[in-house]
């Protein structure tokens, strides 16, 4: 014996769309949808991160007319800690970097992630130069432009290798600069 159509599109998840007014059709039709795009960008944060994923997706939840759960927002934590050594922070936050702008469109809050791993990366960069150069406490004149010339050529290879890493950059300066003058 065969079950009547409606009961075998319930049992396989469909709703009975002629119980739900157009108004609510179309409702959970942009729930549907959202849901998908919400899954699709943490599931691609979440890839991207690798081991440096420090929570699975943490979604967040609207209930449409069905009755349903649908996914309207959501998130993947990250570490953004620096690494040990200079080395690490650049190669940790190259993969941070990509886990934040991995979906089709970044929000926000995941240009901010980027725009902190870049800092973070220009930062060991500099460190790394000093470190490479010798940060000898007389260091003469000479030495300071030494180690000046060698952190602006590592920090513009990886600002020319990541052009978010200038965004960072600029936006820190632009924070300073508006530190300084409200003081």
């Amino acid at each position: 014996m065969q079950a009547p159509a409606s009961l075998e599109g319930k049992r396989r998840g469909q709703s009975d769309r002629t119980s739900l007014s157009p108004e609510a059709q179309r409702q959970l039709e942009r729930l549907r949808a959202r849901d998908r795009e919400v899954r699709a960008h943490e599931m691609a944060h979440l890839a991207a991160a690798g081991g440096y994923a420090t929570s699975g997706m943490q979604l967040t939840y609207e209930t449409g007319p069905d009755g349903r759960q649908y996914a309207v927002g959501g998130e993947v934590g990250i570490d953004v800690s620096p690494g040990r050594t200079p080395e690490e922070t650049i190669a940790k936050m190259q993969v941070v970097q990509r886990a934040a702008l991995a979906p089709a469109e970044p929000s926000p809050q995941d240009q901010r992630v980027a725009a902190l791993a870049a800092q973070q990366m220009a930062q060991a960069a500099v460190e790394l130069s000093r470190r490479e150069v010798g940060g000898a406490e007389d260091e003469s004149a000479t030495d300071r432009q030494g180690i000046g010339r060698t952190a602006e050529k590592r920090v513009g290879k990886v600002v020319n290798d990541n052009p978010l890493v200038a965004a960072g950059i600029e936006a820190r300066q632009a924070w300073q600069t508006r530190l300084r003058l409200q003081a």
